[in-house]
């Protein structure tokens, strides 16, 4: 599937507006899904044990900042808040529709959706493209039912989205956990790496900003979301887990511009035969030769993981660290081998190791010992 940047690109090329027109238009368009002021939780239920009541209880206890309307059909209450049959039947505007019914319903609630003029849906329903050629058949058919209408959809098959702005205060997702804010923004391909990410951040005392569960990328994208965290004044460091990235010169094109601002850390799988294999199975991605992913990532600026543990190391220096502004360091140890050890590792990813200067030894000789050595 393309996704949703594409269809726009079209539109701006025809336009004439451009690289500048097509990202400011994609940034508008997923304001319907990062700010929106009223939520229909579609598939809102009783049962605390379904994906629908979790969803609605996280958006209750994150503390959502606009209105929420439960839709259950066969309920007048959910979570103590009045419930309605339907989308078409929830008074005033809808910006954002989570859809969370069995996918033999999901057709029915888009068409809704459009008639309601919802200007944006997450559907954490799966049964699509990932299942085969009958499930990819209907997936197509809903992007061609939201592109046509202007509306932009997360999904299908994904766990949702975070917004922790104060502002805003969003939590449309099914994780078991909230995360606790801060300026670090996840992306991810995967559900359950995602669960783990919110779970780890937490662990790892990391503040998030926002979160999105991509799914199967029907319409926005992993390059979507590059375009609309470049300018995200909440965000100063980018993270994401990727099976794929979709269109190669559109990721490029986008990521060098934010690598420019804002770290990109990225942890790839499919590095293995039989990963890759898992891949397209998973949400039904392609992946790559693995070689090919990591010059593209050098040339884009983005730093490689190949665990979540170290992606969250790299994460922890980035946001409690100042960026340096040189390749310039200086090792300070208290024993000779650990201090070579660092020099040749430093060494060996390209940065320098400067001579000290001689005031700066003479200042370091009044109160080091005689044995230290007062060179990088």
């Amino acid at each position: 599937m393309g996704s949703g940047a594409d269809a726009l690109r079209g539109m701006t090329t025809r336009g004439g507006a451009g690289a500048v027109g097509l990202t400011r238009m994609i940034n508008i368009s997923l304001d319907a899904i990062f700010k929106p002021r009223t939520i229909a939780v579609v598939g809102a239920s009783k049962n605390k044990e379904k994906i629908g009541h979790i969803i609605l209880h996280n958006l209750i206890v994150g503390g959502f900042t606009g209105k929420v309307y439960p839709v259950n059909r066969e309920a007048d209450v959910v979570h103590s808040i009045a419930a309605y049959p339907d989308v078409i039947s929830i008074p005033g505007e809808v910006d954002l529709a989570v859809i969370a019914v069995p996918a033999k319903f999901v057709l029915q609630v888009i068409e809704e959706c459009v008639e309601k003029k919802v200007k944006g849906v997450i559907v954490i329903t799966a049964g699509f493209r990932e299942i085969g050629p009958k499930g990819a058949e209907i997936e197509a058919q809903l992007l061609e039912k939201v592109r046509n209408a202007g509306i932009r959809m997360v999904g299908p098959n994904c766990m949702g989205v975070l917004n922790m702005d104060p502002k805003v205060s969003m939590a449309a997702t099914f994780a078991g956990q909230l995360p606790i804010p801060g300026k670090v923004a996840f992306v991810t391909q995967s559900g359950a790496i995602g669960g783990a990410i919110i779970r780890y951040s937490r662990y790892s005392n990391i503040g998030i900003s926002k979160f999105i569960s991509l799914g199967n990328r029907a319409d926005v994208s992993s390059n979507d979301m590059l375009s609309y965290l470049e300018i995200d004044e909440q965000t100063d460091t980018v993270a994401m887990y990727l099976e794929d990235i979709g269109n190669p010169k559109r990721f490029v094109e986008v990521a060098r511009r934010l690598t420019r601002k804002k770290p990109v850390i990225v942890l790839k799988s499919g590095r293995t035969a039989v990963g890759a294999r898992a891949v397209s199975s998973h949400t039904g991605a392609l992946a790559g030769l693995d070689v090919a992913y990591d010059a593209l990532f050098e040339m884009c600026g983005i730093i490689r993981a190949d665990t979540v543990e170290e992606m969250f190391d790299m994460i922890k220096v980035f946001s409690e660290q100042p960026r340096p502004s040189n390749r310039s360091v200086v090792v300070l140890s208290n024993g000779g081998g650990p201090g070579i050890l660092a020099a040749d590792a430093l060494i060996s990813k390209g940065l320098k190791l400067p001579d000290i200067s001689e005031k700066s030894r003479e200042e370091l000789s009044k109160f080091l010992v005689e044995e230290a050595t007062l060179r990088n």
